[in-house]
């Protein structure tokens, strides 16, 4: 049987990819980086440096913020990460360039800055993150929601972060197990992956791992 190509003409390069696919309620997003060509992310005809949204069949969604457009969110440089909370709420983790790593609420058919904002610099027509990295590096990569909190995997900050959308107030949740790619809640516990195999890590015998933790 043939498959079917729902979407082609995705920019790629060796690195700034995206890559995230999450199913909500029956609909696809994916989000994609901006393939080293930063000015590509304030282009909405481009699909670089984007968040897109479709029907699980590739047909455009009914509640698109562009006509005739997968583009959900655009202005991104290069996003890791997505989760809803309960209500519906949508936040996506991101690199920075350099350091000043994002967690943004995301919202249809806003401009996220990037190239021309970053951290808490913004404008009228563009939305600054909920939170920033600063000077500090988290290289975030999964981010997954339980009981309306957010878990965020970071690579370089080699940890599991915890963020509180109320308070706004970020901290290590887990800690020593290196290089963290992707987390995942489940009833009440917590799924993790390192990857310190990836080439930029120091894995010892063991690594990878699949970690299980409790959540309370």
């Amino acid at each position: 049987m043939k498959k079917k190509n729902f979407l082609l003409g995705i920019p790629g390069a060796p690195t700034h990819n995206g890559g995230r696919l999450a199913i909500f309620e029956d609909e696809l997003y994916v989000t994609t980086g901006d393939a080293e060509e930063p000015q590509s992310s304030q282009d909405v005809e481009n699909l670089a440096g984007k968040i897109l949204k479709m029907n699980l069949d590739g047909t455009f969604a009914d509640d698109m913020p562009m006509e005739d457009s997968y583009v959900w969110s655009y202005g991104h440089r290069n996003p890791q990460g997505l989760a809803w909370l309960e209500d519906g709420t949508m936040y996506s983790s991101e690199h920075g360039q350099t350091a000043l790593d994002e967690i943004n609420l995301i919202e249809p058919g806003e401009n996220y800055g990037w190239p021309d904002y970053e951290g808490d610099e913004t404008s009228d027509d563009t939305v600054a993150p909920v939170i920033h990295s600063g000077d500090n590096t988290w290289a975030p990569s999964g981010l997954t929601a339980h009981e309306d909190v957010l878990y965020m995997a970071g690579l370089r900050g080699e940890a599991v972060y915890h963020f509180d959308p109320d308070s706004e107030q970020l901290e290590a949740f887990v800690e020593d197990y290196g290089r963290i790619r992707d987390v995942l809640a489940d009833d009440n516990k917590l799924y993790i992956l390192t990857n310190n195999t990836d080439g930029r890590g120091n894995p010892d015998d063991t690594d990878d791992k699949l970690l299980e933790v409790e959540l309370e």
